[in-house]
């Protein structure tokens, strides 16, 4: 696939300016980054695998700082790279560019897009996926080409290039014949093998034998002989880095496969055991692991991200909160696995079609192949509900309910140094424990990437991104942050802007439930454009707009008329916790009228008995009650109640507590008799049977009654005789409940609350009856 794509001479350069396309000034400019401080890298459809490989590179110091001390002098200039006496050496400076922009570009995510172009990749075979082994062996000889002639010519030589030695030795006359081979990376088996030190066991220090029938010519004997093969490191670079052979070939079913088994390796190793010399220093021989570049998905396809640690510290790392200890979850006891998969849900509950997936995904093995046999299917397997319905376990609640969370403390590097997971766009916080999840499954570890442990970063490089990032990018990268912040200015101010539509209340009037205005004409609407995260006092202040003191209003245009809502009190409230969203279809109305609040009745013409208000306990908000006058003489003490949908009368100052709006179109009562006091209680009460079959009677009581004192003040108020009544509550279907069986507890302890509704039965109690048992 890639072939001459790097030939900077050839046609597989594209002639055209790259850059990005021109964007309406609606278009929503990209984020700022997030807390991590790391920039991601888009996906063109199939690049994941370069994008792994260019986040290794950016995060590999060394490299990354030799590439920017070449300098335009040596490189060129992207501007003269359609001049044809022009040398530009094209890759090189898209790559000096998007690492400048991905280490100071104020933005979530980067584009390879210029530096694909450069590939010459334009069109969907070269756009799709590939492996990112043959990536990383093309794009260094590509490099090394393409700085041929510069200060750079020996960068991938020197940071990268190894040797190892293949040796024959005769046991004969000890002949040794040897053949010397370079390397970019080395590449190890994974079939057979339990991780990656016993491959380099095998490859490095176990010896093939030829003997018997299979004998070695000497070159020195002149016949066949006994030998030795052997293979030793002679080189080491200063970053080594190892192939998994992932992927395999089966000859009996004649298709490729992934291997998916267990393979460890380790974050520091010695290779001194490898190498043809044993007298370097000690320091020469350690590594430490820096890069993983992980495979997810089968022989045929899948997706790349790779976890990286980052050097320099240049990133912001928090520890990802761990709702349940790995180490306790037993892989043999399903029940474990399962508790431990639903913990780590937000919601503790998993899809079952799913949870099959989920245990893959965990363990590496399917629920039919590990666990079937012994525990039959996996609905058996926890509390389960309908095949639809999500699965969840009690246990799982139980068991982080008193675990603190997990900080991976112990198991971070104690040099400072974190992981992070660079996956595309998406950038998040990995720990030590993370990695080791790719030895083994369908998401595994593909490359390998290790730095010698004597190569120290300089203090300056630590915590600065800008570090050795030459003056004429930091210059690009600075006009660059600008450029966006203009734009995310010029967004927020436009996506922030809604349109407020006031109408003034002089030129409405109450007609049929809704107000309506006084003119077809709009003279009563004011239309102005308001910023939604200001606040309702703002709005106040445009005094221009009216004259005097005001009250605002929701309100809504609804095919009635002008339906009012809640009033705008707070002065400090934004108009964003209003929820209202600007958009072609809504607009934000408020009426305003001036802020004296009506406090008599004023009487309603449309029918007899009734009348319009406006309370000032509705903070002002147009409320319309209609009232009825249910007796003609004013002089007795008297309430006002509201009545329900069914007519029936609710106890005295429940209205009170409603909010304004659940208050619109209410019918209140003017009745008589006293509101009850705070140690009062209004009861509705029934004689013989149910308050739907008879019409219940009304008694206020103080709640320190006991209950035989309110059935004898009941019985008065129902003109009954006699002692051989009770009380019973009323259930909640409009039945006859249970029996108030301590006539001596108060009400209140007997908790008879206010608006209850008690029945009179008559028959006495059954009286109490004591149970004597004699001790044997």
């Amino acid at each position: 696939m890639f072939g001459d794509l790097f030939e900077e001479d050839g046609d597989g350069f594209s002639s055209s300016t790259s850059g990005t396309g021109v964007k309406g000034r609606e278009c929503e400019p990209p984020p700022p980054r997030g807390k991590i401080r790391f920039c991601g890298i888009k996906n063109q459809g199939g690049t994941c695998y370069l994008n792994s490989l260019i986040q290794t590179l950016l995060f590999t110091p060394e490299f990354r700082e030799e590439l920017f001390c070449l300098g335009p002098d040596e490189l060129g200039c992207l501007a003269d790279k359609d001049k044809p006496e022009a040398k530009v050496r094209v890759i090189p400076l898209e790559l000096q560019r998007l690492f400048s922009h991905l280490l100071l570009v104020d933005e979530q995510t980067a584009s390879t897009k210029d530096l694909t172009d450069s590939f010459g990749w334009t069109n969907n075979e070269e756009m799709g996926q590939q492996d990112v082994q043959e990536l990383n062996r093309i794009l260094f000889s590509a490099l090394e080409s393409s700085l041929v002639g510069t200060t750079g010519s020996s960068l991938i030589h020197r940071l990268y290039h190894g040797m190892l030695v293949n040796q024959i030795t005769c046991k004969e006359c000890g002949n040794i014949s040897e053949r010397q081979e370079d390397f970019l990376d080395l590449t190890v088996s994974v079939r057979g093998v339990s991780g990656l030190e016993e491959a380099l066991w095998n490859m490095f220090v176990e010896e093939e034998m030829f003997e018997g029938n299979n004998l070695y010519r000497c070159s020195r004997c002149e016949q066949l002989v006994r030998a030795a093969k052997s293979a030793k490191l002679r080189k080491l670079p200063p970053f080594l880095t190892i192939s998994l052979l992932r992927f395999n070939f089966d000859f009996a079913k004649c298709e490729r496969y992934k291997e998916t088994g267990s393979y460890v390796f380790p974050l520091t190793f010695d290779l001194k055991p490898f190498c043809e010399q044993n007298n370097w220093p000690d320091s020469e021989y350690s590594y430490e692991l820096f890069s993983v570049i992980i495979h997810k998905g089968g022989c045929y396809g899948g997706h790349y991200h790779v976890y990286i640690k980052d050097i320099d510290q240049i990133g912001h790392w928090e520890a990802p909160v761990s709702l349940l200890n790995e180490n306790s979850v037993d892989a043999e006891d399903p029940l474990s696995v399962l508790t431990g998969i639903l913990a780590q849900e937000e919601s503790k509950c998993v899809l079952v079609d799913q949870l099959g997936q989920k245990l893959m995904n965990k363990t590496g093995t399917p629920w039919s192949k590990k666990y079937k046999k012994q525990y039959g299917t996996i609905s058996k397997v926890g509390v389960l509900k309908f095949p639809t319905e999500p699965v969840s376990s009690a246990s799982a609640n139980n068991s982080t309910e008193n675990t603190e969370p997990e900080t991976a403390g112990d198991t971070e590097a104690t040099d400072g140094c974190h992981w992070f997971d660079l996956n595309d766009s998406t950038v998040t916080a990995v720990t030590v424990k993370d990695i080791e999840k790719q030895f083994q499954g369908k998401e595994s570890a593909y490359m390998l990437f290790y730095r010698k442990t004597a190569m120290k970063r300089p203090p300056e490089a630590i915590g600065n991104p800008a570090y050795r990032v030459p003056p004429h990018l930091v210059e690009m990268v600075q006009e660059e942050n600008a450029r966006l912040q203009q734009r995310r200015a010029e967004f927020d101010a436009s996506s922030n802007s809604i349109e407020v539509r006031l109408h003034l209340a002089p030129h409405y009037h109450w007609q049929n439930g809704a107000l309506h205005a006084l003119s077809p004409n709009e003279d009563s609407i004011i239309t102005v454009t308001f910023d939604r995260r200001r606040t309702v006092g703002d709005l106040r202040l445009m005094q221009d707009l009216w004259e005097g003191d005001m009250a605002l209003t929701l309100a809504k245009n609804v095919p009635a008329g002008l339906h009012l809502y809640d009033t705008l009190t707070g002065e400090h409230m934004s108009f964003i916790l209003l929820k209202m969203l600007n958009n072609t279809s809504y607009s934000l109305y408020l009426l305003i009228r001036h802020s004296v609040c009506f406090t008599l009745f004023q009487h309603c013409p449309e029918k007899k008995n009734y009348c319009v208000c406006v309370r000032e306990e509705l903070l002002s908000a147009f409320v319309f009650i209609s009232v009825s006058f249910f007796i003609l003489c004013l002089d007795a003490e008297c309430c006002l109640r509201q009545m329900d949908r069914t007519g029936k009368l609710l106890p005295p100052g429940t209205f009170s507590k409603q909010s304004p709006a659940s208050l619109l179109m209410t019918s209140l009562c003017l009745c008589p008799g006293p509101v009850p006091t705070a140690t009062q209680l209004f009861l509705y009460f029934s004689v013989g049977l149910a308050p739907s079959v008879v019409q219940e009677l009304e008694i206020i009581v103080e709640e320190s009654l006991t209950v035989k004192e309110c059935l004898r003040e009941m019985l008065q108020m129902a003109k009954l005789e006699g002692a051989s009544w009770h009380l019973r509550r009323v259930d909640w279907c409009e039945e006859i409940g249970e029996p108030l069986t301590d006539e001596n507890a108060s009400l209140k302890e007997a908790k008879v609350i206010h608006g209850d509704t008690l029945v009179l039965v008559e028959g006495r109690l059954p009286p109490k009856v004591l149970f004597q048992f004699g001790m044997i």
